[in-house]
């Protein structure tokens, strides 16, 4: 379960919530089931007794108990016991169209079909001739390798020595010992919950996350423990809610993205990771930050990576997003003490990484900054465009702009995200409906909209975007169009 919402906490989510505008019952109940279905209350929350959230809110207890038994008629707090219902969301119905409960889950490989820009995916072709190079300069030194065996558990040396010098250099002093390679940052993942995590231990995570870390934990049979990220324009995380959940679920591991989270691009400052550092600790849990995005600092904003202030915290990083995503080269930096269980676990997934992939890999680490200014000016230009092309032409809906990272993460005007995923192939592209990124069919306020195409796709992408929602505006029928929608990959 994911626990209990204290009143205070939940007057905090509500903010400014009576208008006057409606019955106060009415208003309240809107407002608690946009915050379930926008993820700020993960489902099955235990929501505060009547009686005391109607003495944090100033309202006669008939008034809460209205607005409650409002949400459990529209399907959105369970029936409980007594009056602590638990969040939920309404049953799929043939009739009603729903609130689009469909999640699109994760099915790699799916063929996209020619011709169809394919926005399910928030990755980058290879930086070119940087990439060529390494791959010549790896197959000169093939050679001095060829007389071993060619398994490597831990890595080649040359590459966990570029690594660890390049943790050195940002200020995570780091030795070769502490570095674990492997076939990018989803297999690191899944090493990092098999060595630590059994069934049913718990594992915190954003909400929203990346759905291919959503997947993982969920396939280890983990229970998720979500945590909202505020809306923006807030741009932060909400560290009380952190603390709180750290505090009171107690769980194994914290998978978290600090540099540029994926979906939001936001950057965690460096005063909420000393305390999100000292609440893991505190709760016993291990912090796993997610660095994929780290090297896409698109504004320049600063932050020291999160390993710079507790020893314990688990890195995993990759080549994917920042070179490109076919050296499937990744790694785990962490305390050597962690390193010989997370190698134990490897050899029971696979016995070592392709050879001449680490061989470039290396290479392009220690020249890591070669083709970066290039590529970030140019997301520069793509995100300034998207941003640009989203307020002309979709003027309804709310883009966050991103801190660094590759898409942008758009509040829409109604929930009919999963709608929109199934209509777009009809106007040539493909989308990641907002569920995707989030636990139990919430986020279907929200879509995660990539500007990793050139400005002039990226005007066809939004001009089919809006083709389709002013297909869903005149025809609200196709939001019910669920049940036969297409399994999407996300990357």
């Amino acid at each position: 379960m994911s626990g209990s919402l204290n009143p205070a906490a939940l007057a905090r989510l509500l903010g400014q919530w009576h208008s006057g505008a409606a019955p106060a019952y009415r208003e309240l109940s809107d407002v608690v089931r946009l915050l379930i279905l926008d993820g700020r209350i993960p489902l099955d929350t235990a929501l505060p007794s009547e009686r005391t959230l109607s003495a944090t809110l100033g309202l006669s207890r008939t008034t809460v108990t209205a607005a409650y038994a409002a949400l459990r008629e529209q399907g959105f707090l369970s029936s409980g016991q007594g009056s602590r219902g638990r969040t939920c969301l309404p049953r799929p119905s043939g009739q009603a169209g729903g609130l689009g409960t469909a999640s699109l889950s994760g099915a790699p490989g799916l063929a996209v079909p020619d011709g169809v820009i394919d926005l399910a995916y928030a990755s980058l072709p290879a930086s070119g001739e940087v990439v060529h190079r390494a791959f010549a300069a790896a197959l000169t030194e093939l050679p001095a390798l060829l007389p071993g065996f060619g398994y490597d558990a831990l890595g080649v040396p040359a590459l966990r020595d570029a690594l660890a010098a390049r943790y050195t250099a940002v200020g995570v002093a780091t030795s070769p010992a502490q570095i674990l390679v492997t076939s990018g940052a989803q297999h690191a993942l899944n090493i990092v919950l098999r060595a630590l995590a059994g069934r049913q231990d718990k594992v915190l995570v954003e909400h929203p996350t990346y759905p291919n870390a959503l997947d993982a934990i969920r396939a280890r049979g983990c229970r998720i423990v979500p945590v909202a990220l505020p809306p923006a324009p807030e741009k932060r995380w909400d560290m009380e809610a952190v603390e709180s959940a750290l505090a009171q679920q107690r769980p194994k591991l914290a998978y978290v993205v600090p540099d540029f989270h994926n979906p939001t691009g936001r950057l965690m400052t460096d005063t909420d990771r000393r305390r999100l550092v000292s609440a893991a600790a505190a709760s016993g849990t291990v912090l796993v930050a997610d660095e994929t995005l780290r090297e896409l600092n698109l504004d320049g904003r600063e932050a020291a990576p999160l390993a710079s202030f507790s020893p314990a915290v688990v890195s995993i990083g990759s080549l994917s997003k920042s070179h490109w995503a076919g050296l499937r080269t990744g790694w785990i930096r962490a305390s050597e003490s962690l390193i010989q269980p997370f190698a134990a676990a490897r050899t029971t997934m696979d016995l070592g990484g392709p050879v001449v992939e680490q061989l470039a890999a290396a290479h392009l680490v220690r020249s890591l900054e070669e083709p970066l200014p290039a590529r970030r000016a140019a997301l520069r230009k793509s995100r300034d465009v998207l941003l640009d092309l989203l307020q002309e032409h979709l003027p309804l809906w709310q883009p966050e702009r991103p801190d660094g990272g590759l898409a942008v993460w758009c509040r829409l005007p109604f929930p009919s995200s999963t709608a929109l995923a199934v209509t777009a192939p009809d106007f040539g592209i493909r989308l990641a409906a907002g569920p995707r990124f989030g636990t139990g069919g919430v986020f279907e306020n929200y879509l995660r909209v990539p500007f990793t195409l050139p400005p002039d796709k990226l005007e066809t992408a939004v001009l089919a975007l809006r083709s389709a929602q002013d297909r869903l505006d005149s025809s609200p029928q196709l939001r019910r169009k669920l049940k036969d929608s297409p399994a999407v990959a996300i990357a």
